[in-house]
């Protein structure tokens, strides 16, 4: 048995190579993620363990910052002397670096990465530990002169010599590069600007008096740990002390935050590639089986028993898996290096040469590969374990053509109730929690269902779809589609891998296009302001950009937002961190806030917060209750509700529970933070489109703030939702090229199978072009078979979304039909292409050799 199973699956190996391809590309997603994220774990795990001060003195800030406020906390720099005659420390320095600044040259270009990192400025000190050693020039000496690091030097075209304008939170300030500076680790996408260490604290932290932290060198023989307690026992609790390893740790949590990011959604392709694999498979086996009904037969009749056919069957659907796993393995290694080149040209240069493959990436490569090959061939196995020895006197086939489909029909009527009940859960639904775990519960089995019961809609279905084709194509169209409805299960289960994708496409798409337009109807209800003034990254920006916004020639009423972290104790016993935002007076000038209760003024007054009225309800919070907050810094004070908002989103305002207050009440307990926007009108008796061009103009040396109105503020929404979208037709794209594998394999398997009776069709004057044709059409009507069902799917499934997005005040229904209309027209197209090979190869064959085939 086991010499004719290897000998039929070598005789059978063309017929397994799409098969083989669908395991590959579930495979190689698997492996390069996992690939990948364990070469970038490890790379950055040796770049914070050899830069890392063997203990940091860094200020307590135990409030985490949902959103930037632009607060640099700082610790006294005279610490330095006091860590420094601790026993046990070789060495003391202070660090004075920020993140949150922007470099650009004489032509107001920004001089910094484009991929999201930041550019860092610090002072420049050399430790065995620096990143980085100057290459060319020398160290900064005095104010006005600065080190800029090779990479982004390189990319900008930033020579020694040249004049870079440096702004920061304090203001703005011109700088000479008098060195460059190269990394001897790995660059992780920054640029660095280096300035002697008292411009540094003068420029960067607004005193000489302040640092960020204190880097300690441990003295030989002293361990880190010994050295951090010490350490803290000289300076108190009030600071945060951590050793090497702690840093190094704390780092890499912070970029595994990225890292998951890659890998999640490169899983995600894994997870369509395995979900439409399946039934690439399924069909596959099925279909070879029903071909070798006679062979098989003839096996049970030489003595082989059920057991010993199932076994044969599934140790082919494991010598595929080997072989599948096998390559996917190897392109999943060729994707991870794809992938470090991509981040290259991003400006996070990885070694390729220090790629790590795991003990873990090769033993889950092939417990996917062979796993889902095993389970998905099973079924057929179990069919061909039913084949009767007399099956080898008759040319019989089990394909299950003539089998009822009632089982199919109960199994996936009660999957589809359940389902549906579910979904209807999830529209009645009054939290999100609860809504969003109904939603997943009914798009898992109304998808079950519909792959259940797909073979009972193919025929009401195709005879609709193809209804025209007698009419239009004569006799070759009722042949394509009396082909079509030959076997239900075969068509339904082509169908399945195309339906799978399109699914979730029209889903998401709903979803999507009702996040626009609810977005477009709360920027048209809440925007008042002609203008806002924002970064493009929407971190804060330096008070000058305030004062020259506000010296603006046409600028009238400008508003401050400011944001801050901070932790209210409610009165249900409960404490609440989120974020609060500060406005100046004149709110209402340039928003439209609806009040439940109360009034901006009230809200804005000193010693005032306004909130969310479902929040406050929430958390038994009434009108005039005194709340004790805390801020950064430990600082506590107790604020009055004075107003209480009746937004459709809260989220508006950008925080958990519609949290604000008045500007002045933030710069009083958060001073030191920076602007993240104004709202800006128009001065009386001027035009909002001078005022707009005279912000530019005096934002033209500020590159990274941009003036929006309410146009650009929908494009920007859409533009942030499209990226979803990207991704979403990234996996539509998978899913088509592996659908279309299954159908090409469909058609190819097929034509085998008929080759006799397209023998006879040719042998009584079907014409080779004749037979194309219905080879063709036939695929046409299982694509767009597979492509109806897939919206229609995902049409439900996005209007439940858009359901759960209405408890979070996105409440606007919407269909993209543009994306439905071209979603069916490319169905046709991934019809006719899926069927150019098989249509070739069955006009191509000889006549009488086909009349003979057995």
């Amino acid at each position: 048995m086991l010499k004719a199973t290897l000998r039929s699956f070598l005789a059978h190996k063309g017929r397994l190579v799409l098969s083989a391809l669908a395991v590959l590309l579930s495979v190689a997603f698997v492996a390069g993620s996992l690939i990948f994220s364990d070469t970038v774990n490890r790379t950055f795990d040796r770049l914070f363990a050899s830069t890392s001060a063997d203990v940091t003195v860094a200020p307590k800030d135990d409030l985490d910052e949902a959103v930037p406020s632009g607060r640099t906390p700082t610790v006294p720099a005279s610490l330095k002397e006091r860590v420094a005659k601790v026993d046990g420390v070789a060495d003391a320095h202070v660090d004075a670096s920020v993140n949150n600044i922007v470099v650009v040259d004489s032509e107001n270009e920004s001089v910094g990465p484009t991929t999201g990192a930041p550019t860092i400025a610090t002072n420049w000190y050399r430790t065995d530990r620096s990143p980085v050693e100057l290459t060319s020039g020398h160290a900064p000496r005095r104010a006005g002169q600065a080190v800029l690091d090779a990479d982004t030097a390189d990319k900008k075209n930033v020579e020694i010599g040249d004049t870079l304008t440096v702004q920061a939170r304090p203001g703005s300030f011109e700088v000479e590069i008098v060195g460059i500076a190269t990394f001897t680790t790995t660059n992780p996408g920054a640029a660095l600007v280096f300035l002697d260490t008292a411009t540094a604290q003068r420029e960067l932290l607004g005193s000489t008096r302040a640092a960020t932290s204190i880097s300690v060198t441990a003295a030989d023989g002293v361990s880190d740990t010994t050295l951090k307690r010490r350490i803290a026992a000289e300076l108190g609790s009030g600071y945060d002390f951590e050793t090497a390893d702690e840093q190094a740790e704390s780092a890499a949590e912070q970029l595994g935050g990225f890292l998951d990011v890659i890998k999640y959604v490169m899983l995600g392709f894994a997870g369509i590639a395995v979900l439409v694999g399946v039934f690439l498979i399924v069909n596959t086996f099925s279909m070879l089986i029903a071909q070798r009904t006679r062979e098989l037969g003839l096996l049970r009749a030489l003595g082989a028993d059920r057991r010993q056919v199932r076994r044969s069957v599934l140790t082919e659907a494991l010598l595929l898996g080997l072989v599948g796993s096998t390559l996917g393995l190897a392109a999943g290694i060729g994707l991870a290096l794809g992938l470090i080149e991509l981040m290259g040209l991003l400006g996070m240069n990885l070694k390729s040469t220090e790629m790590v493959i795991g003990w873990a990436t090769p033993v889950v490569a092939y417990v996917v590969g062979v796993g889902v090959t095993f389970v998905a061939a099973y079924l057929p196995a179990r069919r061909a374990a039913q084949v009767s020895p007399m099956a080898a006197l008759a040319d019989a086939e089990i394909a299950g053509v003539g089998r009822p489909l009632k089982v199919r029909a109960v199994v996936g009527s009660v999957v589809g109730v359940a389902g549906a009940a579910a979904l209807v859960g999830c529209a009645t639904a009054q939290k999100t929690a609860s809504a969003a775990s109904l939603l997943g519960l009914g798009v898992v089995l109304t998808l079950v269902a519909t792959v259940i019961a797909g073979p009972l809609l193919v025929r009401p279905v195709i005879r609709v779809l193809g209804g025209a084709f007698p009419a239009v194509f004569g006799s070759i169209g009722r042949m394509s589609q009396r082909n079509a409805l030959r076997n239900p299960r075969r068509t339904g289960a082509t169908a399945a891998a195309l339906m799978v994708g399109l699914a979730l496409v029209g889903g998401l798409s709903v979803a999507s296009a009702s996040m626009t337009k609810s977005f477009d109807r709360q920027i048209d209800k809440t925007l008042g302001a002609d203008f806002v003034v924002q970064n493009s990254n929407f971190m804060p920006f330096s008070s000058e950009i305030v004062d020259k916004v506000k010296d603006t020639e046409g600028a009238g009423l400008v508003v401050r937002q400011r944001f801050t972290p901070v932790e209210l104790t409610l009165p249900d016993g409960k404490n609440v961190e989120s974020t609060a935002a500060g406005y100046d007076a004149g709110l209402d000038d340039v928003a439209n806030v609806s009040y439940a209760q109360g009034s901006s003024r009230a809200a804005l007054a000193p010693g005032r917060i306004g909130m969310d009225q479902d929040f406050a309800e929430k958390h038994e919070v009434r009108l005039g209750d005194a709340l004790p907050v805390r801020f950064p810094g430990g600082r506590t004070t107790k604020l009055t509700v004075g107003a209480l908002t009746d937004q459709e989103s809260p989220e508006g305002f950008g925080v958990e529970g519609g949290l604000f207050m008045g500007f002045a009440t933030v710069e009083k307990y958060v001073p030191g933070g920076q602007d993240s926007a104004l709202y800006v009108n128009a001065a009386s008796g001027t035009d909002a489109g001078a005022l707009r061009a005279s912000l530019e103009k005096t934002l033209d040396p500020y590159p990274q703030v941009q003036v929006r109105d309410q146009a650009d503020y929908k494009e920007l929404i859409r533009q942030q939702i499209a990226v979803m979208l990207y991704l979403v037709y990234a996996l539509l794209g998978l899913a088509i090229v592996i659908a279309v594998l299954g159908v090409v394999n469909t058609l190819a398997l097929s034509v085998v199978e008929r080759t006799r009776e397209i023998g006879l069709l040719r042998a009584i004057g079907l014409g080779r072009r004749q037979l194309r044709r219905m080879i063709r059409l036939e695929s046409v009507v299982i694509a767009v078979f597979g492509a109806l069902l897939g919206l229609a799917l995902g049409l439900v499934w996005g209007v439940a979304v858009q359901q759960v997005l209405a408890l979070q005040g996105m409440k606007e229904l919407a269909f993209p039909w543009t994306t439905i209309v071209a979603v069916v027209i490319g169905s046709v197209v991934v019809g006719l292409a899926a069927a150019l090979l098989p249509a070739l190869r069955a006009s191509r064959m000889n006549v009488l050799a086909a009349i003979a085939h057995e």
